[in-house]
């Protein structure tokens, strides 16, 4: 399912931990990330993703109480259908849990349902009149988190986000 590769990075700033960088992670799998190009995420500088993107719909004020209830409706599936990670950066250093998290979440192409529920998520936010946009990848970045479902990972340089 995921190929490791050998690669290691040895160059090493002065005065930092000696041990090379970890490995750099390819996975086999096509994944599948739904994006709103328009927002940029305060923590990873990428797009934001749907599912963020859609809570923030939710709860706004201009949205009508029918939209409120599919949004509702759907992150609720989601919330029970995807475990949330519970990490989102690939440091194991002390304090991990107060660094910036750049990992960013992709659905496995063979999730079908869902992928099939992310796409009535897409529906219902254009219909708000926001466009949203589907990337397609293999090579993601460095995983920090994976399910049969979902993997997070930090982005290699590289790596398409939007």
């Amino acid at each position: 399912m995921l190929q490791v590769l050998a690669e290691q990075r040895t160059n090493i700033r002065p005065g930092a931990h000696k041990a090379p960088y970890p490995c750099r992670v390819v996975s086999a799998d096509e994944l599948v990330r739904f994006v709103v190009p328009a927002v940029i995420d305060a923590d990873s500088q990428k797009p934001v993703g749907l599912i963020n993107f859609a809570h923030e719909l939710a709860d706004a004020d201009a949205t009508s109480e029918d939209t409120r209830r599919e949004l509702d409706a759907l992150l609720a599936w989601f919330d029970k259908a995807l475990p949330v990670p519970d990490r989102f950066n690939r440091t194991k250093s002390k304090g991990w849990y107060r660094r910036q998290t750049r990992g960013i979440s992709w659905l496995r192409a063979n999730a079908t349902e869902h992928i099939a529920a992310m796409r009535q998520l897409v529906d219902v936010v254009t219909r708000c009149g926001h466009e949203v946009t589907e990337i397609r990848a293999h090579r993601v970045g460095y995983v920090t988190y994976e399910d049969e479902a979902q993997v997070v990972a930090e982005p290699f340089r590289d790596t398409p986000t939007k």
